[in-house]
């Protein structure tokens, strides 16, 4: 039997999260990194957890403009450490700043999204699960997207991080087949 997505529960935040945002194609260079950055905080939490500081996020990091985020300086990480609406972890606040930087180098070359939609020949990847734990946490391609972020300077980005991502982004639709969303985005 054909299953829809189950895996975001009846939490409304969820709900809404799954049925606008996630799995549809993202390619604002911005939002991609933005997304990257909130699933490196949320590694060893819940999703859900993120979803709901994401606003507090926003505001602390600057509306995520990777150009102000970049030139965060020690007293910024330390602001960061005390504000109770984020993850307060100095790894992650650092690895934010990092991955701004490095960002901006990226978007120089080539361009953020160019370089990530790449890595996918330029259109999602469709997958067909039926159910949940058909889906992979992570695979080749993402553990090598893994590797060249890092070598770019990221952190907070191992395969796992960077697949889910990848999910969240539409990069893989890994939407249920009997998921109304799964549709959706493959169309």
């Amino acid at each position: 039997m054909t299953q829809g997505c189950t895996w975001y529960g009846e939490d409304p935040i969820y709900i809404k999260y799954h049925d606008h945002e996630w799995g549809v194609p993202e390619y604002d260079g911005r939002a991609l990194w933005e997304k990257l950055v909130l699933d490196g905080f949320q590694a060893g939490l819940s999703w859900i957890t993120i979803l709901k500081k994401r606003d507090a996020f926003r505001t602390a990091f600057a509306g995520f403009d990777p150009v102000k985020v970049a030139a965060f300086g020690d007293d910024d990480v330390e602001r960061l450490l005390q504000d109770a609406g984020i993850v307060r972890h100095r790894g992650k606040i650092n690895a934010a700043i990092k991955g701004a930087q490095a960002y901006l180098q990226i978007e120089q070359e080539i361009g953020f999204s160019k370089y990530c939609w790449d890595f996918v020949g330029g259109a999602p990847i469709q997958n067909n699960f039926t159910s949940l734990d058909q889906v992979p946490t992570s695979t080749p391609l993402s553990t090598a997207f893994s590797k060249d972020l890092k070598k770019r300077g990221f952190n907070f980005c191992g395969p796992t991080i960077v697949y889910a991502w990848m999910e969240a982004c539409g990069m893989v639709n890994d939407h249920m087949v009997g998921c109304p969303q799964h549709k959706a985005v493959q169309d």
